[in-house]
């Protein structure tokens, strides 16, 4: 039942936000947090969402806007070892509360609550007119990578931060979308080293949840080729509204201690 869950949500999410260039991680998260603590959880999603990167950057990475990739991807990356390095600690927090109900307890971890609370802010926020019409000076670059670098490392979510600091570039929408798969790339290399320690800390993964890992990769391949056949009429406001959705309800999940 964990690779049909896994596998399933892989291939959805990123069929689903191939062309919005967020929303994986969102997607993909609830589902690893099924099997796994709220940290080891974001790890696993983020090797998903590197690799799934790096598939798209061998095609895409000669569009890449370097200046700007460097002037935002290079605070990115100690902000994003900072924010992975917050969640491993909070990892180690004891349950924050247990509620009886329905004849189950839920006892959200730290980590779990206030991954979950920050999912749900961000979800408001993205279903805001305001908000989607936000675009940051090109002078606030390195403070919207840092911001988007913490972010991404400690819960994965960094896609939509990092396109308001993006939109005011000037970069036409093929090398936009290449700049932010490419800054995507160096934020999860920089964080996936602190989860590794952090699990190490832990106790190693087994081969299962390796393998479960490996299973999401593919599918994720597996959605994205598929959306460059089938789904090129998916647009930014249909992606925006399902990711958002999907925001509250996961993040309701994890901060009420039914999941992670």
């Amino acid at each position: 039942m964990d690779f049909v869950v896994v596998c399933a949500v892989a291939l959805l999410a990123s069929a689903l936000t191939l062309y919005s260039g967020f929303g994986l991680g969102t997607i993909l998260l609830p589902a690893f947090a099924l099997f796994f603590p709220v940290p080891a959880a974001v790890a696993a999603t983020a090797v998903v969402h590197l690799l799934n990167n790096l598939f798209k950057s061998t095609l895409l990475y000669r569009n890449a806007d370097w200046p700007t990739v460097l002037r935002f991807g290079l605070p990115a990356v100690p902000a994003a070892v900072v924010g992975a390095w917050l969640l491993n600690s909070l990892g180690e927090v004891p349950r924050v509360f247990a509620v009886e109900a329905f004849g189950r307890t839920f006892a959200p971890s730290a980590a779990g609550l206030a991954v979950g609370l920050l999912l749900i802010v961000l979800a408001a926020l993205e279903l805001q007119p305001w908000f989607q019409r936000l675009a940051a000076p090109r002078r606030l670059l390195p403070l919207g990578g840092a911001l988007t670098g913490f972010l991404g490392g400690f819960s994965g979510q960094q896609g939509a931060l990092r396109s308001i600091f993006l939109l005011k570039t000037g970069l036409n929408a093929q090398r936009f979308i290449a700049t932010g798969v490419m800054i995507a790339v160096l934020i999860d290399l920089a964080r996936l080293p602190t989860y590794a320690a952090g699990m190490a800390e832990a106790g190693d993964m087994s081969r299962n949840e390796w393998m479960l890992i490996a299973a999401g990769t593919l599918s994720a391949f597996t959605g994205a080729w598929l959306a460059t056949r089938y789904m090129k009429k998916m647009t930014i406001g249909m992606v925006r509204a399902v990711v958002a959705a999907l925001m509250f309800v996961i993040g309701a999940l994890l901060a009420g201690g039914v999941i992670g």
